[in-house]
């Protein structure tokens, strides 16, 4: 299947036809993706900054790991219904390189998110408190990535 070909197939998923039908419909799923939004950046922030030191000394040990699934939750719910709202109009949006900026950023948020979680770092301070130098590298990395992708997120509608 080539690039147009999927694009074309997208365009015509049964969930986007819907989306393009149904104002309400759409205001719903665009209202979730907020949320969802709003879910993940209000947990990897207060996260990120208590990793840095920059917030207070509560405990990481009780905080990080209620943060980091909230986060995911958050990001999971955000690409589901990012998927679906982005079928609505794929080729235009593929063309928009604000979007484009905002995939990239998004991966990059999620392998900086997947190698902390996967760290001996991130084990030390999700159990003992203890946040190493390479733990606060990678927070201040993803407050950056994930910042920059609302921002990239927002610019979409200004880009054409």
């Amino acid at each position: 299947m080539s690039g147009a070909e999927l694009v074309e197939w997208i365009a015509g998923w049964p969930v986007a036809a819907l989306l393009r039908r149904s104002a309400l419909l759409y205001l719903v799923v665009n209202a979730a993706h907020i949320l969802a939004i709003g879910l993940l950046i209000g947990a990897i922030v207060p996260l990120d900054l208590r990793l840095l030191g920059l917030v207070g000394q509560a405990p990481v040990d009780v905080l990080g790991p209620f943060l980091a699934r909230a986060a995911a939750i958050g990001l999971a719910m955000a690409i589901v219904t990012g998927l679906c709202l982005f079928s609505v109009r794929p080729a235009a949006y593929l063309a928009n390189p604000a979007f484009l900026t905002k995939l990239v950023l998004l991966a990059l948020g999620t392998l900086n998110a997947m190698s902390v979680r996967l760290s001996t770092a991130w084990l030390a301070a999700a159990t003992s408190g203890v946040v190493d130098q390479r733990l606060r590298v990678q927070a201040l990395a993803s407050l950056t990535i994930w910042l920059g992708a609302v921002l990239a997120g927002r610019w979409i509608g200004f880009v054409g």
